[in-house]
C-alpha cells in the first residue's frame, strides 16, 4: 500500500496578524519536513486568525491575505518545503464576495483552492454574514493517492462536499477547523468525524486551532480517524503541537463509479470537480515512524480549567498586557479568579487588592490575604470606607444606593491603580451572578476581562476543590483557602448580609438557569420540570431584567453551549416576558 507522512499542525494564530501567522506556518512547516512530511496541514484561516468579524468586509484585509498565500508558497520552496503538500487557510476574495478558504501549496505554487461551502449562522457563528459559499472541490494526487480539502462546518452538515468526495473517490480527506470549545464538545466531535471518514471511504485528517480570541477558546484536540472509524492518533489539548505519523491508504480504494478519475474539471449536481496530478507514483518503500503516543481527552474539571486558563492567557498577551490586577474579596469567585490567573500568567503578574469597607467582615481580610500568600503574588490592602463616606454623607444614601457606592468605590480604585500601573482589571462575577444581575454596574462589573463570565456558581465550587485537589496530588499547596470554598457566599455590603437574602440557593438557580437560558425553555417547560412556579417566575424576571447590565460587561472565555453575548443576544427594550399561562 502507498505510504504517506502526514502532519498536523494545531497552532495559535492571531486576528489580523498576517504577517506572524505566516511566519509561524512558516516555522511550523519547516519542522514537519524535518520529520519528513509529505502533507502539512494547518487550521481554518490561519493566516487571517479566526474569527476576524468585519475585518472580512475590508477589501484591504482580503488582498492583504492572498498576498500572503501567494508569497507563502515561494518561500515555502525557498526554505527548502516545496516537495510537501502546504494546506493553509485564509481568506479570499472574488467577484462574488468573500471566501473562507484552504489553499494547497506545492512546488512554490498554489495548486488549488478551495472555498467553504456550509457557512454557519447560529450560535457564535456568523459566516453568512461575511462569506460567499464555494462550489468546487479540488482532489490532487501526491505520490498516487487522492486527497480532497474541506473546512470545518463541512464536516457537521450532512451531505455537502464530504459526501461528494465519497461519490467520486479519494483515498484521504484532510479537514481544517477553527472550532470553539465548549465543555463536552469532544464527546460530540469524534464520532462526528468517524462517520465522515465512513461516508467519505477514507480516512479523515482533523486539524484544529488552539489558543483564544477575544471571548472563544479553541482547544486543538486535532485528530486522524480511519476509514473504519478508528481514532489513528490524536494530538494534546490546549497546546501547540505538532502531530506526525504514516498512513497507509490502498491507492485506488475508493469506489469511485460515477465520476471518471482523469486530469480536469468534472460537473457533478452542487460541485465542479477538479483533479490535478502533482506526483502520480507511489513513494518506494520507507520505515514508517513510531506510532504517536496515545493521548487522551482531559477529565471535564481540567479541561474547563485549561481552557479558562488559554482564554485569560491569550487575552491578556495578545492585547499587550502584562500584568491583572482585581478585588481579593476573600470570596470564592475572586480566589478562582486568582488561581487561574496565576496558572494562565504565573503569580508575579498577579496584583490582588483588598479593599475592606466599613462592613467588611475579619475572615474577609485575612482570607484574601491567605490566598495571596498561598499564590505567592503581590497584594495590598487599600480601605475605601473612607471614600464611601465621603458620597454616602453629603448625598444622604442609605439601602442599595449605599451598598452599590461601595462596590463603585472598590471599581474606581482598581480603574486607577490600572491607569498608574498599567494592570488589566478583570471582573470576578460568575454566570449565575450575571444572569440575574446580581451585580454592581461600574462596580463589581468594571474591568477589561472577566474570567469566569461563563462559568455558573455550583461549577466555580466544583473548580476551586479540584485545583486543589490537584494541588495536593504534586505535594504542593492548595491555591484556595478552605474557608473561601465553606463559607456562606456574600457581598458584604451591609450587616450580616448572605447571596440567599436576594437569591434562591445556588443550586436550585443554576439547574433553572440551565432550562432558562441553555435550553430556552419557557415557564410552561421549566414548571412542568417540577421548579416551583412562583421560583420559576421570580428567576426568568430576574433574568429579562438585567439585559443591560450584560450587554456592559466585560467579555469572558466561552465554556458552555450558549453564553452571553456571542449566543444569547436578545434586545436590550424588550417588553415580552415568559408568565404564567
Amino acid at each position: 500500500m502507498p505510504q504517506l507522512r502526514l502532519a498536523l499542525a494545531q497552532v495559535n494564530a492571531t486576528v489580523g496578524d498576517i504577517a506572524g501567522n505566516k511566519a509561524m506556518v512558516l516555522d511550523w512547516t519547516r519542522k514537519a519536513v524535518q520529520e519528513g512530511a509529505h502533507v502539512v496541514a494547518f487550521p481554518e484561516t490561519v493566516l487571517a486568525g479566526y474569527p476576524v468579524e468585519d475585518l472580512a468586509l475590508r477589501k484591504s484585509f482580503a488582498a492583504a491575505n492572498r498576498a500572503a498565500i501567494d508569497a507563502l508558497a515561494v518561500n515555502l520552496r525557498e526554505a527548502g518545503c516545496g516537495d510537501a503538500l502546504v494546506m493553509v487557510g485564509h481568506l479570499d476574495r472574488d467577484d462574488e464576495g468573500v471566501r473562507n478558504s484552504a489553499s494547497l501549496l506545492f512546488g512554490g505554487e498554489v495548486v488549488a483552492t478551495y472555498d467553504k461551502y456550509h457557512l454557519p449562522n447560529y450560535g457564535v457563528f456568523d459566516e453568512a454574514r461575511y462569506f460567499a459559499p464555494g462550489f468546487d472541490l479540488p482532489i490532487v494526487k501526491l505520490h498516487g493517492l487522492d486527497i480532497g480539502v474541506v473546512i470545518c462546518e463541512d464536516i457537521w452538515q450532512n451531505g455537502g462536499p464530504v459526501a461528494a468526495l465519497g461519490q467520486v473517490g479519494v483515498d484521504l480527506v484532510v479537514c481544517v477547523n477553527s472550532s470553539p470549545y465548549e465543555r463536552s464538545k469532544d464527546d460530540v466531535r469524534v464520532p462526528l468525524v468517524a462517520r465522515r471518514a465512513a461516508e467519505a471511504g477514507a480516512p479523515i485528517a482533523y486539524v484544529n486551532m488552539v489558543g483564544a480570541q477575544d471571548d472563544l477558546v479553541f482547544d486543538g484536540d486535532s485528530i486522524v480517524v480511519g476509514a473504519d472509524g478508528e481514532v489513528l492518533a490524536r494530538a494534546p489539548q490546549f497546546t501547540e503541537h505538532l502531530l506526525v505519523l504514516d498512513v497507509d491508504v490502498p491507492a485506488g480504494g475508493h469506489t469511485a463509479t460515477t465520476v471518471p478519475e482523469q486530469p480536469g474539471r468534472i460537473r457533478m449536481p452542487a460541485f465542479d470537480v477538479t483533479r490535478t496530478v502533482l506526483q502520480p507514483e507511489p513513494l518506494p518503500a520507507y520505515e514508517p515512524l513510531p506510532a504517536p503516543p496515545g493521548v487522551e481527552p482531559l477529565p471535564e474539571l481540567a479541561e474547563t480549567w485549561a481552557a479558562l486558563v488559554t482564554g485569560l492567557r491569550d487575552y491578556v498577551h495578545k492585547n499587550g498586557f502584562r500584568s491583572v490586577t482585581f478585588g481579593f474579596s476573600g470570596g470564592i469567585d475572586s480566589a478562582v479568579c486568582a488561581a487561574l490567573a496565576a496558572d494562565a500568567l504565573g503569580p508575579d503578574a498577579l496584583h490582588g487588592v483588598s479593599m475592606p469597607s466599613h462592613y467588611s467582615s475579619e475572615h474577609s481580610r485575612s482570607d484574601a490575604a491567605e490566598l495571596a500568600r498561598r499564590l505567592g503574588c503581590h497584594f495590598e490592602e487599600r480601605p475605601v470606607a473612607d471614600m464611601v463616606a465621603a458620597f454616602v454623607g453629603p448625598l444622604g444614601l442609605t439601602g442599595l444606593a449605599e451598598e452599590n457606592v461601595q462596590a463603585r468605590c472598590r471599581g474606581i480604585t482598581l480603574m486607577a491603580m490600572s491607569n498608574q500601573h498599567g494592570h488589566l482589571v478583570l471582573a470576578p462575577g460568575n454566570k449565575t451572578e450575571l444572569a440575574v444581575g446580581y451585580s454592581t454596574i461600574y462596580g463589581d462589573a468594571v474591568g477589561g476581562f472577566a474570567p469566569i463570565k461563563d462559568v455558573p456558581k455550583t461549577l466555580v465550587w466544583e473548580l476551586a476543590k479540584w485545583r486543589n485537589a490537584e494541588a495536593e496530588k504534586l505535594g504542593e499547596v492548595p491555591p484556595i483557602p478552605e474557608n473561601s470554598i465553606e463559607k456562606v457566599p456574600s457581598a458584604e455590603l451591609r450587616p450580616d448580609q448572605t447571596d440567599q437574602d436576594s437569591l434562591p440557593p445556588y443550586e436550585v438557580l443554576d439547574a433553572v438557569l440551565d432550562g432558562y437560558v441553555e435550553g430556552d425553555r419557557d415557564y410552561s417547560d421549566l414548571v412542568a420540570d417540577g421548579f416551583d412556579a412562583e421560583l420559576v417566575e421570580r428567576v426568568i424576571r430576574m433574568v429579562d431584567g438585567a439585559e443591560y447590565k450584560r450587554r456592559q460587561y466585560p467579555p469572558g472565555t466561552k465554556i458552555t453551549l450558549k453564553a452571553f453575548g456571542r449566543d444569547r443576544r436578545l434586545p436590550i427594550t424588550n417588553r415580552w416576558r415568559e408568565s404564567r399561562p
